[in-house]
């Protein structure tokens, strides 16, 4: 299983980002696909999935409104748009997978995920 995240950088408050995950060593049929992301001194916090049970996509609250989340099944990834960034959306943001038959979003310390790519908002 791999995972390679990309796209980040830095953007000015208001501004937008899109980032991308290629993945390979898995399919979205059985295993549950998304983004965290963490901040220096922070906790891991869960951004966005899609699920492999429904299909549906999940957001976490900070990122409700404000990203969305897709997939190209032909290209095997998973794009991650982000819109009216904020200085605390600053993390390094991670593309994880999890084999997960519940709804919603995985808790994602035990999930495949590669490196992540820094994504900064700042003036």
């Amino acid at each position: 299983v791999q995972l390679q995240a990309s796209g980040g950088g830095l953007v000015q408050p208001g501004g937008s980002l899109r980032l991308s995950c290629a993945f390979s060593g898995f399919t979205l049929n059985y295993y549950t696909i998304g983004w965290f992301r963490q901040a220096p001194g922070k906790e891991r916090e869960g951004v966005s999935c899609i699920s492999s049970t429904d299909g549906s996509s999940y957001y976490g609250d900070s990122s409700k409104g404000r990203f969305t989340i897709s997939r190209d099944d032909a290209k095997n990834a998973v794009y991650l748009q982000m819109n009216s960034l904020k200085p605390e959306d600053t993390a390094v943001y991670h593309c994880a997978a999890r084999y997960w038959e519940g709804t919603g979003c995985p808790p994602w310390d035990t999930a495949f995920s590669g490196q992540g790519t820094q994504v900064t908002v700042s003036s």
